[in-house]
């Protein structure tokens, strides 16, 4: 699985973020993957997870490493993490509001898996529309979120993005542009994932792997 026909590569990061950020990463994951629904296996992995996640986990979850580190970096572009929630917490409140993490479809399953095994956030583009690589940067006064023919959203300048060779694709920890995601159509992916001061290479490395095993069923 982490032979060279699977293996992450690092996104760009502009010069101008890396010296306001200098441990800043972007990691990509090409897979040959298309949406689907989750097999047996994968819901009854889902279901195990959220068996043992517990009240007193979510509690305790800010003060782990990881999560830590996240919860450092959204205060320093200026988010405030308990309002702002950072992905895992995110998930973590998700668990508890629903007594539980659902199965909605192989991809979303395969990123909150990966993401509540590491701490990891993932994201997922559909690769066609993707041209050069992706890349970290900040966005111009009114440049548009990704290029849907509906009318995008215009983004503010110096807002933080993941974008490719032509327009942002994503804000950081945000939204995926309108017409980026992954749909029906998809028949391959780009999984990516942002890794932080503080967050081990291994960690996210793992994520991304535990990921793309879950959609490809090794």
């Amino acid at each position: 699985m982490s032979g060279p026909e699977l293996e992450p590569r690092p996104g760009w990061v502009a010069d101008d973020v890396r010296a306001e950020y200098p441990e800043l990463r972007l990691l990509v994951l090409p897979v040959d993957a298309r949406p689907s629904r989750s097999p047996p296996e994968v819901r009854r992995r889902l279901r195990e997870l959220s068996d043992r996640f517990r009240g007193a986990q979510a509690v305790a979850l800010r003060r782990s490493p990881v999560p830590w580190a996240y919860r450092v970096f959204f205060r320093q572009i200026g988010l405030d993490p308990d309002v702002s929630r950072t992905p895992i917490e995110a998930a973590a409140v998700d668990r508890l509001i629903r007594g539980g993490w659902r199965s909605d479809n192989l991809l979303d399953d395969a990123l909150t898996i990966a993401l509540v095994e590491t701490g990891v956030p993932l994201w997922a583009l559909d690769a066609g529309p993707v041209q050069g690589e992706l890349g970290i940067r900040t966005a111009t006064a009114g440049e548009p979120l990704g290029r849907a023919a509906a009318q995008p959203l215009r983004l503010p300048a110096g807002r933080l993005v993941v974008a490719d060779a032509r327009t942002p694709l994503a804000v950081l920890f945000g939204d995926l542009a309108n017409g980026h995601g992954v749909d029906r159509k998809t028949e391959r992916m780009v999984l990516f994932t942002v890794a932080v001061a503080g967050v081990p290479a291994i960690h996210v490395e793992e994520a991304l792997y535990s990921c793309a095993e879950t959609l490809l069923g090794t």
